[in-house]
């Protein structure tokens, strides 16, 4: 698996969903193409699906809260007859790389996450219309959903089979939304965890497994019934009009480096880092919300999410290697605020929420990146707002303190907004810097007491907002060191090391689903009972059971 994945698409490019708009309520058929598989190898038989599949999904979600502001109620159901989604494509694990299964895991539950938090976030509410067998990440589809509704016959049943017939578990995401999501009882989850036919009819509403069960006959007349009755029951305003999210700037050097209009990306693939660089606004702010919407996806600060995004994915998935990633500005944090706060000013209009509900989510896919992060806040830097978050997702920070010989750019200042005080909150629901000041809640208050203020390097470095400040004469051994000293150390304990130590603070939903998949399934996928040549994942499909090592540890 050498091809470059590519996470950007179109509904002209689909090939494995449909949507078809009715006004205020969207239908959304999963026809998966059994050719369409991402790499050669296997077939997505049975609506099973693998990471094309998803990042098709993780655009509809993304074009249904732009570009169909109207959409109040999404149906989600199956395109084929007989079967709803038959989860991850076995095939496709079997042959897949440790850390692609791994990632894959990762973007389909960030995905199912967006469209999970899309009622909450949006006014979106996702109904999953289930016919026929929906096991394992097809359930997985299912639970991120507000809804469940399921056909009432001798067919149709929702599974979590992953234990007893791959030796692996449901995406690690399943088990989490059984039991905290659709608090399911604890017994009743076991039972239902181990057996690989899945629970049917009345007694998947008395489990808690779906929310209602309709006949056959009537199920689709009582599906659209319940979405009409749902989307009149909506909040969210009516007649909203959309933008669209033109195609991005996005250019690709043989070296692996990536140039976007606001973001570029240097990679360094000896010493195996790469470097970030997002350029502040260049163009004054919108006067107004309308013109906001009117520029549409050219706007600066939606552009340098989207462009953000992409980088992050493009990282992760294809570029492996890449141990360390230094993330830098260049620009006016000014700037960056005057367009934070045309956002913050107007929350209650569609586009400026969706930008910022945006933010949260990349700033969340950043926090969530196997990768070392740290930040350089050199002179001339952008730091603020939204961006000045990113110096709290790293794991260390360094800033430039006083004059540079040779430098004639703005002294380096970071400069803190209202909306880094509740606008982008991690997975644990915490902002990043009550997160960081978990221990001395006082300095969260100190550091918003200094909104809209420059803060050069020795107030930042007071207030403890940055790791270390270094002068002209310390700034590049001690920045050399670290990084050399970080790609010397183990990927596996950082991996372990970082995700650990970025999540202070309480547990939720979110972060036990993320926190389980880089512990338990990291480790389950490279365990021989599941991935071993004997083990259940290469010998599905057979007959012939995995040969497990029943060693307990």
């Amino acid at each position: 698996m050498t091809q470059r994945i590519d996470f950007q698409t179109d509904p002209s490019r689909y090939r494995h969903w449909r949507v078809a708009y009715d006004g205020e309520i969207a239908n959304l058929y999963m026809d998966v193409d059994e050719q369409g598989g991402l790499f050669p190898g296997y077939e997505l038989k049975l609506n099973s699906y693998d990471l094309g599949v998803d990042i098709e999904l993780a655009d509809i979600v993304q074009r249904m809260r732009f570009e169909h502001p109207e959409v109040k109620v999404v149906v989600l159901q199956s395109g084929k007859d007989r079967v709803f989604c038959a989860g991850a494509n076995i095939r496709m694990l079997g042959g897949a790389s440790h850390a692609h299964k791994v990632n894959f895991c990762k973007f389909t539950n960030e995905t199912r996450n967006t469209f999970e938090a899309a009622e909450a976030d949006s006014g979106q509410k996702y109904i999953a219309a289930v016919k026929g067998a929906c096991a394992g990440g097809g359930y997985e589809l299912a639970l991120a959903c507000n809804y469940i509704m399921l056909t009432n016959d001798s067919s149709s049943s929702v599974a979590l089979p992953e234990v007893p017939l791959l030796a692996v578990l449901p995406g690690t995401g399943g088990l989490t939304r059984v039991t905290d999501k659709r608090k399911v009882r604890r017994d009743l989850a076991d039972v239902f965890c181990s057996v690989e036919e899945g629970v049917r009819g009345q007694r998947a509403v008395d489990w808690r497994l779906v929310d209602e069960i309709a006949p056959n006959s009537k199920f689709d007349e009582v599906v659209q019934e319940r979405a009409r009755e749902f989307a009149s029951a909506s909040a969210k305003p009516s007649g909203l009009t959309g933008i669209a999210l033109t195609p991005l700037d996005r250019r690709f050097a043989e070296d692996g480096s990536v140039t976007y209009s606001t973001v570029e990306v240097v990679v360094e693939r000896e010493a195996g880092r790469a470097t970030l660089t997002i350029s502040g606004p260049t163009d004054a702010a919108p006067d107004t919300v309308d013109a906001l919407q009117a520029q549409g996806a050219e706007a600066w600060i939606l552009r340098a999410a989207r462009e953000l995004d992409d980088a992050i994915l493009h990282l992760r998935l294809n570029e492996r290697q890449i141990g360390t990633l230094v993330i830098q500005t260049q620009g006016d944090g000014a700037a960056v605020l005057a367009h934070e706060a045309l956002l913050l000013n107007n929350r209650d209009h569609w586009l400026a929420n969706e930008i910022l509900q945006y933010w949260k989510r990349v700033l969340k896919r950043v926090d969530m990146t196997s990768r070392s992060l740290v930040a350089i806040v050199e002179h001339g830097s952008c730091f603020a707002g939204p961006l000045a978050e990113l110096l709290w997702a790293v794991d260390r920070s360094y800033m430039m303190l006083e004059e540079f010989e040779g430098d004639n750019r703005p002294l380096a200042a970071i400069t803190l907004s209202p909306g880094n005080f509740g606008t982008y909150p991690m997975g644990n629901d915490l902002t990043r810097l009550a997160t960081r000041f978990l221990g001395t809640p006082e300095a969260v208050e100190a550091a918003r007491a200094r909104i809209g203020e420059a803060l050069e390097a020795e107030e930042a470095e007071e207030l403890g907002l940055v790791t270390y400040v270094l002068d002209d004469i310390d700034w590049e051994d001690e920045v050399r060191v670290f990084l050399e000293e970080r790609a010397s150390f183990s990927p596996d304990a950082m991996t372990g090391m970082e995700a650990n130590l970025r999540f202070a603070g309480p547990e939720t939903m979110e972060t036990r689903i993320f926190g389980r998949l880089t512990a338990w399934q990291n480790w389950i996928f490279q365990r021989p009972n599941a991935v071993g040549p004997d083990g259940a994942l290469q010998r599905y499909g057979t007959g012939v059971r995995g040969d497990y090592d029943m060693e307990r540890v």
